[in-house]
């Protein structure tokens, strides 16, 4: 059988859909799979995410591929698909989620609270602009677009004395780079951050099942607990919301 599989066309992205497609393919040898790179009004709008008034803005033109059955399933960041989906799809597999925190890049190693007043820190999370300003209201946070490795390469440039963008990113890209972990009490993340979403049309059962091969149930049930908050309160990149659930003893901790 041969797929056809929705990606973004970042290096992230596509590093996470091969991710995807080596685990399914541990299970079914013999299947074919084809990435099909679309574009996405995030990857087009160089305005600062926050000001788009938009939501799922990575995701909407590959879900409606998938609706449309140009694509047999799709592979996303969880945070940035919206709580709902249209009535075709469903969020059909969460595999294992990777650390959901945040951490800080700096040109000389420099931690957060140590870093020199006045330094220009770069993120593009409305979220993260808020909780560094807490943090360090002395710091200068601007705005930051690009892929991973351009956001680092900013550093070196001295565009910016250091960036925080999530930890996932860096671990599924494999780069080498020193970073400070920044605490989830007080970086809380955004919901689902760190975990993937694998999204499929409702009725494409035998599709669906081969998927479910990979499902991790606590990362669904976390991320889950963490989307219901975030459909709840209605937020997105301009009313931006930090949650993250774990399981303690078959109990979801907020």
């Amino acid at each position: 059988m041969r797929y056809l599989v929705g990606a973004r066309g970042s290096q992230l992205s596509l590093a996470q859909t091969n991710w995807v497609i080596s685990e399914l393919k541990k299970n079914n040898p013999q299947a074919e799979f084809e990435i099909v790179p679309i574009k996405t009004k995030g990857d087009t709008d160089a305005r600062p995410l926050f000001t788009i008034n938009q939501k799922g803005i990575f995701e909407k033109e590959i879900d409606r591929a998938v609706a449309e059955k140009k694509v047999d399933f799709a592979v996303h960041s969880l945070k940035d698909v919206p709580a709902e989906l249209s009535e075709e799809l469903v969020l059909a597999c969460i595999p294992k989620r990777e650390p959901a925190n945040d951490i800080f890049i700096s040109k000389d190693g420099k931690t957060l609270n140590e870093i020199k007043k006045g330094a220009v820190i770069g993120t593009s999370s409305l979220r993260r602009a808020v909780q560094i300003s807490r943090q360090r209201p002395d710091l200068i946070v601007k705005p930051i677009r690009g892929n991973i490795e351009t956001r680092i390469k900013k550093i070196d440039d001295g565009k910016f004395d250091g960036i925080v963008l999530a930890q996932a990113g860096i671990q599924r890209l494999g780069l080498d780079v020193k970073f400070e972990k920044l605490p989830v009490e007080i970086f809380v993340p955004s919901p689902g951050q760190g975990a993937l979403a694998i999204v499929a049309r409702k009725d494409n059962i035998e599709l669906i099942n081969i998927l479910k091969k990979i499902e991790d149930q606590t990362s669904r049930t976390a991320v889950e607990a963490e989307r219901s908050l975030s459909m709840f309160v209605d937020s997105g990149c301009r009313f931006p919301v930090g949650a993250l659930a774990n399981q303690n003893g078959g109990k979801l901790d907020p």
